[in-house]
């Protein structure tokens, strides 16, 4: 059986979930998630054992589903995916020669995209640049790590990017990468602890008008990286006392000619975590 963390909005409150394909049951006003994280470095299928029984009143659908984050920082990858690769080659203006190096280096490239309040969830509004002319979703699975870089389970990402801001100089990266907005989450974490990818297609749709404007999809057996070697290059030299989301890269990029326009739909599906629908606003 599957099981699902939930963060969600129930009686006016903000609370924890734990959800099977039969039923949604809040855990203990009591639980906090970063400390659970920080707990979970030892034996962690007895952590989500631990998990499961301690959920309590079963309730329906929650009110809102909020992205399901608290204290962690929010990395991402970069050209994970040859298509990613291809992608950042063509936007560059130098040619990206950068980015062909990084794909075949040892060390991949990590960077920081957001901290966990700025964070938005299902139904939110994801944002484009006011001073950016090409932005894109990019649909990604994200790990759910504690602290020692262990994998604790799954989300969906939406790595929101400015094309033309990046590909005008690399080092322009956070500018194109970190704004308002510019980072989606959820709608739950699949627990799922794990050394290897596991086998899941990760879809997206993007709506304009309610006419669909853009639909592609790709494999978690495309992605260049191995599951452990991105956690560990993240934990180098680097303490995370509450864990991490990290973002896993994306193996779909739309057309060179596609840009988001605000009131654009993006729908991003990864089974059997679901799917997470975001509109588009300009900030």
């Amino acid at each position: 059986m599957d099981y699902f963390l939930l963060r969600c909005q129930h009686d006016g409150a903000i609370r924890w979930a734990l959800q099977t394909q039969d039923e949604t049951r809040l855990l203990p006003d009591s639980f906090q998630f970063s400390q659970w994280l920080a707990g979970s470095t030892e034996d962690v299928q007895v952590h989500i054992d631990t998990l499961t029984q301690s959920a309590a009143e079963a309730i329906p659908t929650p009110e809102a589903l909020l992205a399901p984050v608290d204290a962690q920082e929010i990395w991402a990858s970069g050209v994970t995916y040859l298509r990613s690769r291809d992608a950042r080659q063509e936007e560059a203006q130098d040619g990206g020669d950068v980015y062909a190096r990084v794909y075949h280096a040892q060390r991949p490239e990590l960077f920081f995209k957001s901290l966990a309040y700025k964070a938005v969830g299902q139904g939110d509004a994801v944002g484009i640049r006011q001073d950016a002319t090409w932005n894109v979703p990019e649909p990604e699975l994200a790990l759910v790590l504690n602290p020692a870089m262990q994998v604790i389970g799954f989300t969906i990402g939406n790595d929101m990017s400015s094309r033309d801001i990046e590909g005008e100089n690399p080092l322009y990266l956070p500018q194109a990468k970190v704004y308002d907005k510019s980072c989606a989450l959820g709608p739950r974490i699949w627990l799922n602890p794990a050394n290897a990818w596991p086998d899941v297609t990760i879809a997206i749709t993007i709506s304009r008008s309610d006419e669909v404007v853009f639909q592609a999809e790709t494999n978690t057996g495309q992605i260049k990286r191995t599951l452990p070697e991105l956690a560990s290059y993240l934990g180098r030299s680097h303490t995370l006392d509450y864990g991490a989301l990290l973002l896993t890269g994306t193996g779909v990029v739309p057309p060179s000619d596609f840009t988001l326009q605000a009131g654009d739909v993006v729908s991003i599906t990864i089974e059997p975590i679901g799917t997470l629908t975001n509109t588009v606003t300009v900030v």
